[in-house]
């Protein structure tokens, strides 16, 4: 005799459903108008760079280096697509150029220095690295500049 030995089978069936957060339906009225006044407001519009500069970066650039010690005669005029400083440092003279050819902080920028009644240093790329340049970012780079050349304290007190 023959026997078959008989093992069941197991199906194992699987499905997937796949949950939208966002109904298929058709929402209230009320509910489509709470959802579009929700939108973020729209931007202002940028400043034209004479007037950021005027309104927002020489008064803090400028705060930042009255702060300094034995800094005095500071001067910032913002004149030609050029932020111009020029101050004395215990009677050292200092000055640099934060310059801006194409009149817009998203052009080429440069930044050059001069001290002790030298000619000017060499251009240098400013502001490269940054993708929406703000007042903030003009003031720390040109303090960080400064800075770097021994002008300007590193650290804060």
């Amino acid at each position: 005799m023959a026997s078959k030995s008989v093992i069941p089978r197991r199906r194992i069936t699987f499905s997937a459903v796949q949950e939208s957060s966002a109904s298929t339906g058709k929402l209230p009225h009320s509910c489509q108008l709470k959802r579009r006044h929700r939108q973020s407001p729209k931007k202002r519009p940028a400043k034209p760079l004479s007037q950021l500069m005027e309104e927002d970066v020489i008064p803090s650039l400028k705060a930042t280096l009255e702060a300094q010690d034995h800094i005095t005669e500071l001067e910032l005029p913002f004149e030609d697509k050029r932020l111009e400083g020029s101050f004395l440092k215990k009677g050292t003279p200092y000055s640099f150029w934060a310059f801006f050819p194409d009149g817009v902080l998203t052009g080429p920028k440069g930044f050059s220095l001069s001290s002790y009644g030298s000619g000017v240093s060499t251009v240098e790329p400013f502001l490269i690295d940054e993708k929406k340049i703000t007042e903030k970012h003009i003031v720390f780079w040109v303090e960080k500049r400064l800075a770097a050349q021994g002008i300007i304290p590193v650290w804060r007190g």
